[in-house]
């Protein structure tokens, strides 16, 4: 390969329409405030986020706040999407859609599939639904508004590639136990922020429950099924 070759097909988050928009999404997650999220004690905002039977009323309260993924590991996603030419993708938590449009993204250039996400608040599902048809991306994805606990019950690929673990910290062992058994062999399951949730890091790091698992890049829990 010379210094001139060029490829044919360039990565979808560094051209257009993608790549402005990711830009402009950044920006915009960075700058939202949440006055009902500032007012509470840090003690009853952890608490809040970290309960099993709370976690509904912390991201009602957190609405106005984008929670993104890091620009770092949305990077990550689509790599690691692209390097397993991954078809069929599951995402606890859309939020406003950042790491979505990262996810499906890589399902485009690799040639099409389908993304099933999942997000509690109507708004920010909306505001989603809205940035994936801006990125040109929202036929692949499938949205699924409500609660994970019952929106990811059933319906579900036959195999899945690749999770992405970004909702509620408490669910991550339940979110799990929905999509274990249809997890292909080497599949990989990113969780962002897995620190605060003890158990599911007890369950991926042990090599007797089927898997292998690592931190990653500061917040990030990268793991693969072995089978």
């Amino acid at each position: 390969m010379t210094a001139s070759t060029t490829f044919e097909k360039p990565s979808s988050l560094t051209t257009l329409p993608v790549a402005p928009l990711l830009d402009r999404l950044f920006a915009e997650a960075d700058a939202a405030t949440s006055p009902a999220i500032s007012e509470l004690p840090r003690e009853k905002l952890q608490r809040l986020a970290g309960s099993r039977t709370e976690y509904l009323k912390f991201y009602g309260l957190a609405k106005d706040l984008w929670l993104p993924v890091s620009r770092e590991t949305g990077t990550l996603l689509y790599m690691l999407s692209r390097a397993t030419r991954a078809k069929s993708i599951v995402e606890f938590g859309t939020s406003f859609g950042l790491s979505t449009i990262h996810l499906a993204a890589a399902l485009r250039d690799n040639g099409g599939g389908r993304l099933i996400t999942t997000e509690f608040e109507t708004a920010k599902i909306a505001h989603a639904r809205q940035h994936l048809e801006e990125a040109g991306l929202a036929d692949i994805v499938e949205f699924r508004e409500g609660d994970a606990l019952q929106t990811l019950k059933a319906g579900l690929p036959e195999s899945i590639d690749l999770v992405l673990l970004d909702g509620a910290k408490p669910l991550y062992p339940d979110i799990l136990d929905f999509l274990e058994d249809r997890l292909q062999t080497d599949a990989l399951i990113v969780a962002d922020n897995a620190d605060h949730s003890p158990e599911y890091l007890a369950r991926v790091r042990s090599p007797a429950a089927g898997y292998l698992s690592v931190p990653f890049a500061g917040d990030v829990e990268l793991s693969v099924r072995l089978g």
